[in-house]
């Protein structure tokens, strides 16, 4: 499975003893993976307990503004591994969905955005109220003669103001309404092939 993300794992008391002492962890990862990166960076549960993240690094757009340096490393690799299964639209609509703000409060709020991305509507290349105005008013039984004086981007601000969506990067996304049901809730739901 190729890597979606990586983070730089940080051993925490060594940081505070003035000591950078790191190493990349790339997402999905095994719990094989985990632990022999912990003990190369010597955070051994007895003299050195805890890590922190340094950076995020990788593919998925936006994805790092969501992140902080005290995630879960189980949460985040459920995360990369639903992530993985999506197809390469649903990818594109999850980083315009997290463009807009929504669901991302927590890597918690984003394994659900994972499961739920049928509640969204993503439109790719539209990337101006003029284009989305065109887009929409093909189906409109506008005379070919008045086309040229349509005010295409007076109708898409209206489209997109009625509906609340939003112009990403890639596209246009928004809420289609439907039920967005929260599958996840803390790490007891994490799979054991996901840990």
């Amino acid at each position: 499975m190729p890597a979606l993300f990586e983070a730089y794992i940080t051993n925490l008391g060594k940081y505070n003893e003035g000591e950078l002492v790191g190493e990349t962890l790339k997402f999905p990862t095994t719990k094989e993976e985990v632990q022999g990166l912990l003990k190369r960076i010597g955070v051994d549960g007895v003299r050195y307990e805890e890590f922190f993240i340094t950076s995020f690094d990788g593919d998925v757009l936006g994805l790092y503004d969501y992140l902080t340096e005290y995630e879960n490393l189980d949460e985040l690799n459920h995360l990369a591994c639903l992530l993985s299964e999506l197809d390469q639209s649903d990818l594109e609509k999850f980083e315009a969905v997290i463009d807009s703000g929504e669901h991302t409060s927590s890597v918690a709020d984003l394994i659900n955005l994972t499961q739920n991305l049928d509640c969204f509507e993503f439109y790719p290349d539209i990337e101006s109220e003029e284009d989305l105005g065109r887009y929409s008013a093909e189906d409109l039984p506008i005379p070919e003669e008045l086309k040229d004086y349509f005010d295409y981007e007076a109708y898409g601000r209206d489209i997109r103001l009625n509906e609340d969506g939003h112009f990403a990067p890639g596209g246009y996304v928004l809420n289609n309404g439907g039920k967005f049901i929260e599958h996840y809730h803390g790490i007891e739901d994490i799979p054991a092939e996901h840990r």
